[in-house]
């Protein structure tokens, strides 16, 4: 799409944040659509959101620590003891205390781009887009799959690796197509498969860690999406899906053994 107004890193936010009208939504899904770099920074934002959503919902109605209340009560009066903030006010003291706590602000949110050791935060990234694109109906994925091979060659190359879309149809799985995706600083690509019941798994990859010393397969679940992770060699992966674990590990077996053939 040749659109001469590009979209801004403004717009991007607005969008995941669902501020935008709905002639502007159409405008951003459409370019999104062309601009992959785009399309990962929104994935990115997402993360970033869900991530900072798990941490901190939990302690939104807790009281103030009683460590914090005298400072809390002079940022917010301008010095003077005695008098409590109005809840809008503290709150956003509170936020920007812990955000300084933690190292600074920008320090803070240069975490996000530091690579986290595997697999803990790589699988919790694969359930969090599975989550995202497997609920899409127009836009699962970003390249179908009747373009596979053009598909393969173009994450790999951004990867850094020679990838390979796993032939799920004996578990009943069909290809549907793929994108490209941020993994923290990282390019990761996620291939989308669809069984005929519409129930939808996805394969997430990227370049390991060059550290990356947990080769045996771990699985999570996260409220009846499980996840299956591993390395393999130069490779992270995470089978996601609404399953169990036996079936999950039946699948992920077959995987292996595929790309290890």
């Amino acid at each position: 799409m040749n659109d001469p107004n590009p979209m801004s890193p403004d717009d991007l936010q607005n969008f995941v944040d669902g501020r935008l009208s709905p002639e502007d939504q159409l405008r951003m899904e459409a370019w999104l659509a062309e601009h992959p770099e785009d399309a990962a920074m929104v994935h990115a934002y997402r993360l970033q959101n869900a991530n900072l959503s798990q941490a901190f919902d939990p302690v939104l109605d807790e009281p103030l620590p009683a460590a914090l209340e005298d400072i809390v009560t002079m940022r917010a009066t301008g010095g003077a003891r005695g008098t409590r903030p109005a809840m809008a006010g503290w709150m956003l003291i509170a936020a920007t205390i812990v955000i300084f706590a933690l190292g600074g602000g920008a320090g803070w949110l240069a975490r996000s781009n530091t690579p986290a050791p595997e697999p803990e935060n790589f699988a919790a990234n694969a359930m969090s887009a599975h989550k995202i694109f497997a609920a899409e109906r127009r836009h699962a994925v970003e390249v179908p799959s009747n373009q596979e091979a053009h598909l393969v060659k173009w994450l790999s190359k951004r990867l850094g690796v020679t990838l390979k879309a796993p032939d799920l149809t004996s578990a009943g799985f069909v290809l549907m197509g793929g994108r490209l995706l941020a993994d923290g600083p990282l390019p990761a690509a996620q291939f989308m498969y669809q069984r005929d019941d519409k129930t939808r798994m996805t394969v997430y990859v990227r370049a390991a860690a060059n550290n990356s010393k947990n080769t045996a397969f771990r699985f999570e679940d996260n409220n009846g999406i499980g996840a299956f992770y591993w390395v393999d060699a130069k490779y992270a992966y995470a089978l996601v899906a609404p399953m169990g674990r036996a079936p999950l590990l039946d699948i992920a077996n077959r995987i292996y053994r595929e790309l290890n053939r």
